[in-house]
């Protein structure tokens, strides 16, 4: 009896062979162990038999006439379709941590997910790094209201990365780290057959961008999807500054700028002291190292520089050919020693800050950057700027301004905003105010259709979107909000193109800002 199934000698899906049984005999190689296998049969009937029945004969010769002609390639194609595919079926997703030396790798597990297994496999060095992770993890399943229920498998030696992918027990690897490993993490689980959900930046030298870019290329050859973490994508206010932008009764057209005036901006403000979850956040001394983290210019600016592209042309592929950077340059921010201890629990400085340090011991970071680029022609404008800690009652800042021919929309997070972000509607002085009146009014019942609860109030240069609450759901929030997103990408088998051709070029845009701001001469 001849039968055949698709067996998974992996747990999780890493390899998939066919096991055929023939008349109880294992076969793992299909398409050349059982062509001599069946031949063999036949004659050995033959011989059994002095000749076979014609009809045996010719029912076994066809059969494997048949099974010879069938394309090995059509067979792999189906195999890795198989393979590969998601159909959102409760804990399909098998998660593996890489080197969690950010708390942003922490985030992803906040909640939980049907999707995902509850049982992550992380894979690390040993140290500091890793623990702070698991401890944020055991506060997530012994927190009072919706406590997770993550079971972590540690795997702590300096093989780390090639345990991981020696066993790949999993099929998503997620990576928040030191970033000058993070494009050579995401290249080796590529190539090992493994999904990516990383955090941002993927490449931070522009040296390894061709690196990056070659990933993607194996990530489409091999059917796997490979996605960077947007969180501000999710911010209730740039999405709405997004959907007013579209509306040309309100916006008009986007204006193209210029060097000097822009046609939109995005500008932030940050601290290294901070709290995440509720305690205050533990960071890595190599943190504070531009060959480890990355330059500001090439960290925090990944994600303004995907807004622009993202709120400007939405869901249009913008290729490397059709952006230039004009100018960028980049400087730091100050710590003192006891600043240094704060924030990271060490009384003194590793040797790779050294080459930092200026007089009286103080380290210079340089974490702020600021770049100005086209794309299609339209002036966009990206400023990224690091203090120690904000002052007393103050949080992180933003600001963000769209600027279109009939109205401007901007986006304010500041201490008039009792540090909320806060979208605004400033009409054009040549606009007729009752006009105006009427056409933001019209534009806040379309949005209401998708965001029940908004409305509008008077302010000093237009109008002031009121958001209710509910969709202000902070920052950590948000990467549960872009995990589900790459989970539906999963179940859908692929990336939009548009998805892929914009990180590529998103980078592309960081690493050539990176380059121009070495040749300021004030760095």
């Amino acid at each position: 009896m001849i039968s055949s199934n698709l067996t998974n000698k992996s747990q999780f899906g890493n390899q998939a062979f066919f096991t055929l049984s023939f008349r109880g005999e294992q076969l793992e190689n299909p398409l050349i162990s059982f062509r001599a296998r069946v031949k063999k049969r036949i004659f050995n009937t033959m011989g059994q038999n002095g000749i076979c029945s014609l009809c045996h004969f010719y029912f076994l010769l066809g059969f494997l006439f048949v099974f010879i002609s069938c394309s090995p390639d059509t067979n792999k194609k189906e195999m890795k379709d198989k393979i590969q595919g998601f159909d959102g079926s409760a804990s399909e997703v098998k998660l593996m941590t890489l080197d969690p030396g950010h708390f942003h790798a922490s985030l992803v597990q906040k909640y939980m997910y049907d999707q995902v297994d509850p049982v992550v496999y992380v894979f690390a060095p040993e140290g500091d790094e890793v623990e702070e992770h698991l401890k944020i993890i055991r506060q997530f399943n012994t927190r009072p209201e919706n406590p997770t229920k993550w079971i972590e498998k540690v795997y702590q030696g300096p093989d780390y990365l090639e345990k991981m992918l020696k066993e790949k027990p999993g099929n998503v690897m997620m990576v928040a780290g030191n970033n000058a490993k993070k494009t050579e993490y995401i290249h080796s689980a590529i190539q090992s057959g493994i999904n990516v959900l990383a955090d941002k930046p993927m490449v931070i030298q522009p040296g390894e961008y061709p690196l990056l870019e070659e990933a993607f290329t194996l990530a489409e050859q091999k059917g796997l999807l490979l996605y960077d973490i947007m969180t501000e994508r999710f911010e209730i206010t740039t999405i709405l500054q997004k959907e007013l932008s579209g509306m040309e009764s309100l916006f008009g057209e986007l204006e193209k700028g210029t060097p000097e005036n822009p046609a939109i901006s995005k500008e932030s403000v940050h601290h290294f002291y901070k709290h995440v979850a509720g305690k205050p956040l533990k960071r890595p001394p190599w943190f504070f190292d531009i060959t480890q983290e990355g330059a500001g210019i090439v960290d925090v600016s990944t994600h303004l520089v995907d807004l622009i592209l993202w709120e400007c042309f939405p869901e249009q592929p913008i290729d490397q050919t059709e952006v230039e950077v004009i100018s960028a340059r980049q400087w730091s921010t100050t710590m003192s020693p006891k600043e240094f201890e704060q924030v990271t629990g060490l009384s003194s400085y590793p040797d790779y800050l050294e080459k930092y340090l200026t007089k009286d011991s103080l380290l210079d970071v340089y974490s702020n950057g600021d770049l100005v680029f086209t794309t299609r022609g339209v002036h966009g404008k990206v400023s990224v700027i690091w203090n120690f800690k904000a002052p007393e009652g103050a949080r992180d800042t933003h600001f963000s301004i769209m600027r279109g021919s009939k109205a401007n929309l901007v986006i304010r997070q500041d201490r008039d905003q009792h540090y909320i972000p806060t979208l605004y509607v400033e009409p054009a002085k040549d606009i007729d105010p009752e006009l105006a009146d009427t056409v933001i009014a019209d534009a806040i019942e379309k949005l209401n259709a998708k965001y029940p609860g908004l409305s509008k109030k008077p302010s000093l240069s237009g109008w002031e979107i009121v958001i209710p609450d509910k969709y202000h759901v902070g920052h950590e929030a948000h990467f549960k909000q872009v995990t589900d997103r790459y989970l539906q990408y999963l179940i859908e088998g692929k990336l939009p193109e548009w998805e892929v051709r914009n990180m590529l070029t998103k980078y592309h845009i960081t690493m050539k800002a990176y380059e121009m701001s070495l040749d300021d001469p004030d760095h």
